[in-house]
């Protein structure tokens, strides 16, 4: 029973499901129907279900039917009215496709019009969109055209500026075009080629300032020249006030005013032309003479391009190289003063370049690099003056060298560099100097002993008098009470001798001045190297004209008397020294001259050379003694010989009037010794084997005529027989035994064997 309640319970709610599923599908979309007829063969009903599906279906038919037969009589009368209807719109259509024919014709050109219209709309807006496109493209055409123009006009440096406006403001806007890609493929080629010209525009600059560098150097050192010459107005005239106005300084060359992170310039680089200047005339400045314009653009592009330290290296090596190539000197350069001029203008050019850049660019160059370069620039320097200026003979090159290194030296530290070497270096050439001053000086010596008369300056009037005395101090008051014509005591030679020394004294002081010495020093180096004149160049020409084989005796009194008076004439050069350096003599570690010592050696050695010459003179006359030791005759008068001798005695001791004392006294001393000796030579002689009372007698008369001229006193001065003394030997051996016994000898005809060897025994028995 519950069974049959169960399954009459299941048939109701399946029932009730198969009738909800139709009315879904009544009232569903047919696109949703899917699912509802899914559940359907989901369960196992189905058979049912399509039972009462065909159930319903023939209900609906026959609703439908029943509505068709309800409103068939409607149906029959609209077919009958569409019937009619059908005529009147086949009517209407004819006249539908009659008026469209007629307005497709008439409309015809009103469409070609649309059409052009429409043609016409469509590239205004085609055009439209063109202008708003090409009014973006526009600034970065004509940004890329102007860095085009100035890459052509070799701006770079704006044209990189250009090019980085290109790159990142412009270009982005417009980057899908395909030109725009075009360019920005171009740029890092765009930026090499800036980089490669600018560096090509570098080393043409390098090379002109290579070129140029004398050029340079040449207008920093007269710039230098007119600030001292200035300089030495201004101390000169402190109270004038000059009407030049004052050089730059060493700064003011240059234009200061040039930013360190901006080019100077567009200009191409180079060296300007400007023609020489005269020296009283403004001298341009380096700046100038010189476009750095290529040094700045060069250096900003590389700091840009983020290649800075590339540039800087590469700079700086090739101004080391160029350094080298200035610093080597040319193998004649001490041959002429323009060689070491030309040289000097490099290295000044050289470095008035490198400190403008110092000071005009940040980092490009620092002072340790500078300080490096001068370091090795002085000391090639010095170097290779001290061996060009070895060559050098002519003190007045070598003047002139000292004055062109102390131009260059001071140029140089006007713009910082240390310069204290070159002048230590100049005190080296200083000695160089002095030797070739001593060369040129024995020439000027030689010729002014060779070319002097050896007589005493003869005076006719008043003028000549003061003319000579304002060239030689001399004072005799004897001499100017006399009247003209008179004669001075000394030759030309003193005068001369003397003025040539002051000319010795003054170039040495040529070569002191501007080396920043002290007084003293000054003093001393002349006071020196005059020590060294007197007593080796001086000396020496004297000696060598004392020494000369045909110096006769007058000229060898005349060298003693001028030598008397040059001597006495030091202190006038000591005082002449004083006046120009304003030391005193007396100052602590003053250098003495040594004149007096000179001339005395230059007067002993003529004193000697006159002894020695009498001397010669004497045996000449007494070479032409030619005694007959066997006469029979006896003389009644001195031999001729004799005579011219004694003569030739008297006149020459009367030229030594004007010798001091001693001189004439012991030259006459000497004078008789030696002939008193001679004369015992000959009596004494190994060839005189016999002799006869008759030349004992000629020898007598002999002598006596020279005791004669010794008593006489040719000399003043001598003591009564002090002359006569001379020949008191030879008197002794005439009047005395010995020669009584030789009288007896020869009167007994008894002398046979060596007259010489016999008297030698008789005398000493005696």
């Amino acid at each position: 029973m519950e069974r049959g309640k169960m399954a009459e319970a299941e048939s109701l709610e399946t029932a009730a499901e198969h009738e909800r599923i139709l009315r879904e599908i009544e009232s569903t979309d047919t696109a949703c129907i899917g699912p509802t007829l899914r559940s359907v063969y989901d369960g196992e009903e189905h058979g049912r279900f399509m039972e009462k599906l065909e159930t319903r279906i023939r209900n609906h038919d026959r609703e439908i039917e029943k509505m068709c037969n309800f409103h068939y009589q409607g149906f029959v009368d609209s077919i009958t009215e569409l019937l009619k209807v059908r005529g009147e719109a086949q009517k209407l259509k004819n006249q539908v496709t009659d008026t469209n024919r007629k307005l497709q014709h008439e409309g015809k050109e009103l469409v070609i019009a649309m059409e052009e219209l429409k043609q016409c709309r469509l590239q205004q807006r085609n055009i439209s969109a063109t202008v708003d496109k090409l009014m973006l493209c526009l600034p970065v055409l004509e940004m890329y055209s102007k860095l085009r123009d100035q890459m052509k006009t070799k701006r770079h440096y704006p044209a990189l500026k250009t090019l980085e406006h290109l790159e990142h403001t412009y270009l982005p806007q417009v980057s899908h075009y395909r030109f725009c890609k075009v360019m920005v493929d171009n740029i890092p080629k765009l930026r090499e080629e800036i980089k490669d010209v600018s560096m090509s525009d570098l080393k043409d600059f390098l090379e002109s300032i290579r070129k140029h560098s004398d050029k340079i150097g040449e207008t920093a050192m007269k710039q230098a020249q007119q600030q001292r010459n200035l300089d030495n107005i201004i101390l000169q005239q402190p109270r004038i006030g000059s009407k030049k106005k004052p050089k730059k300084d060493a700064y003011t060359i240059f234009d200061t005013e040039i930013g360190s992170t901006s080019p100077k310039s567009e200009q191409d680089s180079g060296i300007l032309d400007v023609e020489d200047e005269e020296d009283d005339e403004e001298v341009p400045g380096a700046q100038d003479l010189v476009d750095f314009s290529p040094v700045y653009r060069c250096l900003h592009i590389y700091s840009v391009l983020g290649a800075r330290e590339t540039f800087e290296n590469y700079y700086r090596k090739q101004r080391r190289k160029q350094a080298r190539l200035v610093l080597q000197p040319p193998s004649n350069m001490h041959e002429t003063l323009d060689g070491y001029r030309k040289y000097f203008n490099q290295i000044v050019g050289f470095f008035v370049v490198e400190d403008h850049i110092l000071h005009t660019t940040q980092g490009l160059v620092n002072r340790a690099y500078i300080d490096e370069l001068w370091e090795m620039a002085l000391s090639k320097t010095i170097a290779a003056l001290r061996t060009h200026s070895s060559y050098c003979s002519d003190p007045n090159l070598v003047l002139d060298l000292k004055n062109l290194i102390v131009l260059f030296a001071d140029t140089l530290q006007v713009y910082g560099f240390p310069v204290n070497q070159l002048f230590d270096m100049l005190l080296e050439i200083r000695d160089q100097y002095s030797e070739t001053l001593l060369k040129k000086w024995s020439g000027i010596f030689r010729n002014i002993l060779d070319s002097d008369n050896y007589s005493p300056i003869p005076v006719t009037s008043e003028e000549i008098y003061k003319k000579v005395v304002g060239q030689f101090p001399f004072q005799d008051t004897e001499l100017e009470k006399q009247p003209f014509p008179k004669k001075f005591p000394f030759s030309e030679f003193v005068p001369k001798v003397y003025n040539q020394i002051k000319e010795f004294i003054y170039a040495c002081l040529k070569f002191s001045e501007d080396l920043h010495l002290s007084s003293t020093e000054v003093d001393d180096m002349i006071r020196k190297s005059t020590n060294l004149l007197l007593t080796r160049t001086l000396s020496s020409s004297l000696q060598n004209v004392i020494k000369r084989k045909n110096i006769g005796l007058t000229e060898l009194v005349q060298i003693i008397i001028n030598t008397t008076h040059l001597e006495k004439s030091c202190k006038y050069l000591e005082e002449f020294i004083t006046n120009i350096t304003n030391v005193l003599p007396e100052t602590v570690h003053t250098t003495k001259l040594y004149g007096t010592t000179t001339f005395k050696d230059a007067r002993h050695a003529a004193e000697e050379e006159i002894y020695t010459n009498l001397n010669q003179k004497i045996d000449q006359f007494l070479q032409l003694a030619d005694y007959d030791w066997m006469t029979g005759e006896l003389g009644n008068k001195a031999s001729d010989y004799l005579v011219d001798l004694i003569a030739f005695l008297r006149s020459t001791f009367a030229v030594f009037t004007h010798l001091p004392g001693k001189v004439a006294q012991t030259a006459c001393m000497s004078a008789c010794k030696h002939l008193a000796t001679s004369l015992m030579q000959l009596l004494l002689e190994a060839e005189v084997r016999q002799l006869t009372l008759g030349a004992l007698q000629q020898f007598n008369l002999d002598v006596r005529e020279c005791e004669q001229f010794a008593r006489s006193g040719p000399v003043p001065g001598f003591q009564e027989d002090t002359l006569q003394l001379a020949f008191i030997d030879l008197r002794q051996l005439l009047h005395g035994p010995l020669f009584y016994v030789l009288y007896l000898l020869i009167k007994c005809c008894l002398l046979q064997a060596t007259l010489k060897h016999f008297t030698f025994l008789l005398f000493h028995s005696l």
